[in-house]
Order: structure tokens, then C-alpha cells, then sequence
């Protein structure tokens, strides 16, 4: 199962290529969902990364497709400018979840 990532911005995409990723760009509503259904329609694709400034365009959707699809996994990454989370946020996390502080 390959990963696919559906970004706001060329940073994002660029850096998870150098890592064999590969995606689009989408920047409306319109564009994620034409994105979104053609991953599903890719049998090889098995997780699909979506920058929370997508997230936050389509909620519904991103939702409504992680609680109904089997295939592909939908997982919100942070993008760039981290726009929803605080400057310690995968600290806390990680200290919140396993209880190591980093």
C-alpha cells in the first residue's frame, strides 16, 4: 500500500516526495474532493495524508469519508505554518500519550 498527500502548499509536497510520496496540490473545496475521490478509487493507495488547512475546508466530507471507507486511512498532518496548534503541541502530545517528556 502506497501513501498519497493532498497539501495547500508546495513546501509540503515537495519534501514528502524527496521522501517517494506522492500528490497534488488542491487550494478549494472542489479540488480536495476530486482528489479525495480518485484516491479511493486507487486500490494501491492505502493512506492519504491531508494538510489541516484542507481539513478544515471540507470537514464534512474528511469526516464523514474517515468514518465510512475502509481504504484509504485519512490523516491530518500539520502543515507548514502549523495554523491550529501551539508551538510545544507534538511535545504535549507525546507526553500526554506515553508520558516521556521530550
Amino acid at each position: 500500500m502506497n501513501f498519497y498527500v493532498i497539501s495547500d502548499n508546495h513546501d509540503t509536497l515537495t519534501g514528502l516526495r524527496l521522501a517517494g510520496i506522492e500528490g497534488v496540490i488542491a487550494h478549494a473545496q472542489d479540488e480536495v474532493e476530486q482528489a479525495l475521490n480518485s484516491v479511493i478509487k486507487n486500490e494501491e493507495i492505502g493512506i492519504v495524508l491531508v494538510t489541516e488547512r484542507l481539513v478544515s475546508l471540507c470537514p464534512e466530507l474528511i469526516y464523514s469519508l474517515k468514518l465510512k471507507v475502509r481504504r484509504p486511512l485519512i490523516v491530518e498532518i500539520p502543515d507548514r505554518h502549523a495554523q491550529g496548534r501551539s508551538k510545544d503541541s507534538i511535545s504535549r502530545y507525546i507526553r500526554e500519550a506515553i508520558g516521556v517528556k521530550i
